[in-house]
């Protein structure tokens, strides 16, 4: 059966990213499984792009930032003390933290993953921006599998691969 890529059905992408220079960004090591139609679970352009696809067809998508990663935010830099961090601090680790300014509700929403850029005797340089911000980006994929989502998988309005052994 070759069905179409269309809304409620879950897709498989083999994919690539890379800037607009051709440099690999992201090689795609596992491929992309998302939910279909409008579901947030991948970028709208892409989603688009992917429409009516049958297994074994490619698309090639060029996003600007505001469609990808977003512009680069400088108000997501912040420095902190040195000493609110553990001994064995290096850059390229990742925090979770809460943009300053953000309400303390314990909404998840507000939760970013912040990156050590940079480190001096006493201070530490954290960036909440997504590695891929403020990056025109081209997104290569290939459409691998499409299946009907289950009724549990579009109420929730995401897969649920790998969930559950009942599966064919």
């Amino acid at each position: 059966m070759n069905m179409q890529v269309a809304k409620n059905t879950v897709v498989t992408l083999d994919y690539s990213v890379a800037d607009f220079e051709g440099a690999l960004v992201d090689a795609g090591q596992e491929p992309l499984v998302y939910l279909h139609g409008g579901y947030d679970d991948i970028f709208p352009l892409i989603e688009e792009a992917v429409q009516g696809k049958k297994v074994g067809e490619s698309v090639v998508v060029k996003m600007q930032p505001d469609d990808a990663f977003g512009e680069y935010d400088a108000a997501l830099v912040q420095v902190e003390p040195r000493a609110q961090f553990p001994e064995e601090l290096q850059v390229g680790m990742q925090f979770e933290g809460i943009p300053e300014g953000a309400d303390d509700d314990d909404d998840d929403e507000d939760v970013l993953i912040y990156r050590v850029t940079e480190m001096a005797d006493d201070k530490v340089v954290l960036d909440g921006n997504h590695p891929l911000a403020g990056m025109a980006l081209v997104f290569t994929c290939t459409v691998t599998s499409v299946r009907p989502a289950t009724a549990e998988e579009i109420s929730h309005g995401h897969t649920h691969d790998g969930d559950f052994d009942d599966e064919d």
